[in-house]
């Protein structure tokens, strides 16, 4: 699992073990064949929390973020690197989707959803705060506005 820390909450991409998953078997969370395709840039990569280059080799495919079986549990496209990379880089909230509005849905241990909001990404971490203060919550999906693709997840730290 990649994850990243800070010292109230822990950004994680898509765990490793799944992305060599999808990598070998070609296949995503539905069993549909993934996608190759050369980054145009500026595509938003779940494996290392950044934007993809021009030219890069990238996959696109269903994913399902790992939370209890529930009405809420969903699958959407991501993109991830089409080969290994070091994941993500830092501590905290990622750099390229700071600035960029994103929706925190807030998630409870059933995998319900309690809450969610939409914040700017001039300020996440008074957001993941703000949502973290019900200790009903256990997980947030940071999701695309527009579109509603899952990007990472936050969780807890400790």
């Amino acid at each position: 699992m990649t994850t990243t820390t800070t010292t109230t909450f822990r950004v994680r991409a898509i765990a490793g073990i799944e992305l060599d998953r999808v990598r070998t078997s070609g296949r995503d969370a539905s069993g549909h064949p993934v996608e190759r395709q050369t980054a145009e840039g500026g595509e938003q990569l779940r494996c290392c929390l950044r934007l993809a280059e021009p030219d890069e080799p990238i996959l696109l495919f269903g994913y399902r973020p790992p939370m209890p079986a529930s009405p809420y549990r969903e699958t959407g496209a991501v993109y991830t690197h089409a080969e290994p990379c070091p994941g993500p880089g830092g501590d905290g909230y990622p750099a390229a989707f700071r600035g960029r509005q994103q929706v925190l849905r807030a998630y409870d241990n059933r995998g319900w959803i309690r809450t969610a909001r939409v914040h700017d990404g001039g300020d996440p971490e008074t957001a993941i705060a703000d949502l973290f203060s019900d200790p009903a919550i256990v997980q947030l999906h940071s999701r695309n506005v527009a579109w509603g693709c899952y990007t990472f997840t936050v969780e807890r730290a400790g």
